[in-house]
């Protein structure tokens, strides 16, 4: 009788508690809860995957800090949170029109630029284990914007991200960090006029009841790294951790391979919802966009080394110069 404490304690299923922003039903969502299905199954109960959508544990400014403390052991922040965590490097994926579709995008965050970029994550207590895409982003506000000039004035809700900020003062408007779980009320406030979001972020949160259009900007790449706290992952058996991560690369074969499908059903939602039109820019349009945030790549070298920008130009094939 006296072993049967320790039995029981050995018999404990290693609890992952993973934790974002976003509702179940959007590609991270989605992602999250394959992941918990393949770990669950795959140990044989050995590891319990419990996932928290939507801010339930922690909003935007407070999970990394409960990953690094162990409260939490999984997380997948966009990509723009690691530039105030000291990894300023990261907002390198924050910048306007850098890649012009989900191949270019691919060949950073699966090759060796975007590890690279993972791997500076360690020294802060944090594992790097996957890139998950969520899509490229719209702008959307109570009026049209189909020139960069019609946004000029405009409160536009960012993440933080100096970059992001650059972005928007670049076409005259006026950015506003703010958590993502607090948007949906700022924008039927007035406290901000507009946003960037991929479409299936738009459609989830309902921002299409408090904003009249959204414009197929597609001007920059909202994704996510998924990361957990070094030393817990660490610890984990060899055997359950090498389980895990096969897991974890299938779960992101599938974050990304619904991601685009997510978007494109969630725009043509946006647009039978009646409440909000979809506007898309002719090649001139978008080309204006394109101009109008050429000089953020400039600006943006305080933050990202030019070396590292001329590294992804070069393996995407875009030039700044030629726009």
């Amino acid at each position: 009788m006296l072993f049967a404490p320790a039995i029981l304690r050995a018999q404990q299923p290693i609890v992952i508690k993973f934790s974002h922003v976003v509702a179940p039903n959007t590609p991270k969502g989605a992602a999250a809860e394959h992941f918990k299905k393949l770990a669950e199954e795959r140990t044989q109960g050995r590891v319990k995957v419990e996932v928290y959508p939507n801010s339930q544990l922690y909003k935007d400014k407070e999970e990394l800090e409960a990953l690094q403390l162990g409260s939490v052991q999984m997380l997948a922040p966009s990509l723009a949170k690691f530039g105030p965590l000291g990894a300023k490097e990261f907002e390198l994926f924050d910048l306007p029109y850098i890649f012009g579709n989900y191949e270019e995008l691919h060949k950073i965050t699966q090759g060796p630029i975007g590890q690279g970029l993972l791997k500076k994550l360690d020294s802060k207590g944090i594992l790097g284990l996957a890139y998950w895409d969520n899509g490229f982003k719209d702008m959307s506000a109570n009026k049209a914007l189909r020139s960069p000039a019609d946004a000029k004035g405009l409160k536009m809700r960012i993440q933080s991200s100096k970059i992001l900020e650059m972005q928007m003062r670049a076409i005259g408007a006026i950015p506003q960090v703010l958590a993502f779980s607090e948007v949906y009320q700022a924008l039927q406030t007035g406290v901000v006029d507009g946003t960037e979001n991929p479409p299936s972020n738009f459609y989830t949160q309902k921002f299409f009841e408090v904003q009249k259009f959204m414009t197929q900007t597609q001007h920059g790449y909202l994704g996510y790294a998924v990361i957990v706290n070094k030393p817990f992952w660490e610890g984990l058996p060899a055997d359950i951790r090498k389980t895990l991560d096969q897991a974890m690369k299938e779960s992101t074969e599938f974050a990304n391979s619904v991601a685009r499908k997510d978007n494109e059903d969630a725009t043509e939602a946006v647009r039978k919802s009646g409440k909000c039109q979809v506007l898309a820019l002719t090649p001139a349009e978008r080309l204006a966009w394109k101009k109008a945030m050429t000089p953020v790549y400039a600006e943006a070298q305080a933050r990202v080394p030019k070396a590292l920008m001329d590294e992804v130009f070069k393996a995407t094939g875009f030039d700044p110069a030629k726009l």
